[in-house]
């Protein structure tokens, strides 16, 4: 037991949260759950705000967690979603809780953002960053445009991995690869740009020092001790964002790979040295965020399995709940009568999801699937020839050859989707593991701590440590003839 070394990982999505123990030993590691909570978003007065408080409060319960059992932690580190920040007044105070990026607020800002501060290619060129309303540039045009008094009293502005470790240790910093979800970082520089940061009236010194993964930001304030019954444990600045700390993870042997990040929404991408800012990304939208060890994650978002999610809400008792019996009888329908345009706008939040894909096919000149069992197999099909584009782009696009795709995440899991997403891109593939976030997470603690010495050796301990599951491509004949149907139908130009 001595042997053993223990860190803690607080992993916040936008609607769950977890603390989990990660037990690294003869170089391998182990992953326990802790506690499992709640992110509840907050409406009032004409606004959506995540509640930092009870964040917090779920991290000081998952430490006192710790100290109960006695476990010896070498560290914490903490990773969110991306783009939302938090307020800290003059009197090291939060002066609101942050805004959420469902907020509605921010829908016309980014276009009139565009019109009066900086023009959009600019914006691109400068940050390599996709464009969604909601980030974090947007949100602060809308906050000023709103005279928000939190904004206008700000000392300092966190993003919320950093406000949570803040509130933990006392000590302020922008750590790089939350900070490039915000659209007002500059790859290159590896700095958030002054010009931007000067188009919503800030200056760098509202943000705290940008810090790489692997950086100790300070120990659990005395208050924490206290609190927790813990001591003087340092808390270290992990990949922030937790798509990072995802990709951290991704058991790669080499470069070579591209990367799967699958369930509700799907990020496609590869690692590199440098961002890839050009016309071509621009034009395909493709998005540059910061990764471990100064790399750069060039991906894109694609509709992953909400479109499944939410059909499956439609049809409630209407069809089988055992999702490996839906499977199987989605299986057994006849393939490619219905291809979708998975990105396509209609698909983004209809009121009916099943009706939309109705809809669609009808207006394509399609067979309109009928039942579950169409619906769910049309959508399987949709996405791995979505994913044979994407990847196509990405491999015109990488400076490398591309000999794997590493599918992660809960999507990991889905054999028949996999074994499409194999015979569509024509690449080995290979899925696992399921808890990519909290392994990169807990091996960038082990790296600060020395027990790991870099990237690749991080990788190796574990693919070492989880099970992957290979799928060789197949059906290459019927796969290519779908796609010419499928780029028929679809007529992408993103």
């Amino acid at each position: 037991m001595e042997n053993n070394r223990y860190f803690f990982a607080v992993d916040l999505g936008a609607t769950s949260g977890r603390t989990i123990i990660g037990t690294l030993t003869e170089g391998k590691i182990q992953l326990e759950e802790l506690t499992r909570f709640e992110n509840n978003l907050i409406e009032t007065g004409g606004h959506f705000y995540w509640d930092i408080f009870a964040l917090y409060n779920e991290i000081i319960k998952g430490l006192k967690l710790v100290a109960k059992r006695q476990l010896p932690i070498v560290s914490i580190g903490i990773d969110t979603w991306g783009v939302d920040f938090v307020c800290i007044g003059e009197d090291n105070a939060i002066l609101r809780n942050p805004i959420a990026y469902r907020d509605p607020f921010t829908f016309e800002a980014m276009d009139e953002y565009f019109e009066k501060c900086v023009d959009k290619k600019k914006v691109y060129d400068t940050t390599g960053i996709q464009f969604m309303n909601f980030n974090s540039l947007f949100q602060l045009y809308a906050m000023r445009r709103e005279n928000n008094t939190a904004l206008n009293n700000a000392k300092k502005i966190l993003f919320v991995p950093d406000a949570l470790s803040w509130m933990l240790t006392g000590k302020d910093v922008c750590e790089y690869t939350i900070a490039s979800t915000s659209q007002m970082l500059d790859p290159r520089t590896k700095e958030l740009d002054n010009e931007l940061l000067k188009s919503v009236g800030l200056t760098r010194d509202k943000f705290g020092m940008m810090v790489n993964p692997g950086t100790c930001i300070g120990t659990l304030t005395k208050e924490v001790q206290k609190m927790t019954g813990l001591g003087a444990i340092p808390v270290i600045a992990v990949a922030g964002h937790d798509t990072g700390s995802a990709v951290a993870a991704v058991p790669a042997r080499d470069e070579h790979f591209a990367y799967l990040s699958s369930g509700t929404w799907s990020l496609m991408g590869i690692e590199t040295r440098d961002a890839i800012i050009n016309d071509l990304s621009y034009e395909r939208n493709f998005t540059n965020e910061g990764g471990i060890e100064s790399t750069t994650r060039f991906l894109k978002n694609i509709c992953g399995m909400w479109l499944l999610e939410r059909c499956r809400k439609e049809w409630g008792e209407d069809a089988p709940r055992d999702y490996g019996i839906l499977l199987a009888e989605a299986m057994a329908t006849k393939p490619f009568q219905s291809i979708i345009n998975p990105d396509d706008k209609m698909f983004a939040n209809p009121a009916n999801m099943q009706e939309a894909i109705k809809e669609y096919c009808k207006k394509s000149g399609q067979h309109v699937p009928e039942g579950y069992a169409e619906i769910c197999r049309c959508i399987f099909e949709s996405l791995a020839l979505r994913y044979r584009q994407v990847f196509g782009y990405l491999k015109e696009m990488a400076s490398f050859p591309i000999n794997t795709l590493h599918i992660i995440g809960g999507g990991s899991l889905n054999k028949y989707l996999n074994q499409f997403t194999a015979n569509s891109t024509g690449v080995e593939v290979l899925a696992g593991p399921q808890e990519c976030t909290a392994l990169g997470n807990i091996m960038m603690q082990a790296k600060s701590a020395g027990d790991v010495d870099g990237i690749f050796d991080m990788r190796r301990i574990i693919a070492d440590s989880v099970i992957m599951t290979r799928f060789e491509p197949q059906d290459k004949e019927l796969w290519d003839e779908a796609y010419k149907k499928y780029l028929e139908i679809v007529n992408i130009k993103d």
